[in-house]
């Protein structure tokens, strides 16, 4: 008896719970923003938006802006990339994914260090740290995507040149990350 009372009691308040209302409004508030659909070329060695920024280790150029994307994505290309790098870190919102075009860079992910060529890329996680660095004689180039989007555009602007080091943490948590300590490439 009391079950069907229950499921009696359920189904008369159901409707007026509007759940048809509630999901609809979910699903939209989910759903991504529609990026811009005009056309947008870089050209080679350019930035998106101006001159390309020094990093200290590398020349990095916007490829897709955050609003280009409606914050779905952020692409940048790091050339000239020289031995250095930033600390091992970590992103609280977004996967880092590494693609290799020219040379020979150092990652580690997690507790998994591996080196990659030309044609090579890994994927570090959300709430993964890591970092990388070049090797060898000649600068490499890469580019790297942010998914979502996030505070990395704004990071890549306000950040201090040369890259900020562990010591300012602080700055890092301004753009949802976390230094974990200093990169195992760094030499002393």
């Amino acid at each position: 008896m009391r079950r069907r009372s229950f499921l009696r009691v359920a189904a008369a308040t159901v409707p007026t719970l509007r759940w048809h209302d509630l999901l609809a409004q979910a699903a939209s508030a989910q759903a991504p923003t529609s990026p811009p659909t005009e056309l947008h070329v870089v050209g080679a060695g350019e930035d998106r938006f101006g001159p390309p920024l020094s990093l200290g280790f590398s020349t990095l150029a916007f490829k897709v802006g955050t609003k280009e994307s409606a914050g779905n994505l952020f692409l940048i290309e790091h050339r000239n990339l020289i031995p250095g790098g930033p600390p091992l870190h970590l992103h609280l919102s977004q996967e880092e994914w590494f693609y290799v075009v020219v040379g020979e860079v150092a990652f580690q992910v997690g507790e998994q260090r591996i080196h990659l060529h030309a044609g090579e890329s890994v994927l570090a996680p959300r709430r993964i740290p890591h970092t990388f660095s070049a090797m060898g004689a000649t600068p490499g180039r890469m580019l790297i995507a942010f998914c979502p989007a996030g505070k990395m555009e704004q990071y890549f602007l306000d950040a201090p040149k040369p890259n900020p080091g562990v010591s300012d943490a602080e700055f890092f948590r301004r753009y949802e990350m976390e230094v974990v300590g200093p990169s195992p490439f760094w030499k002393s």
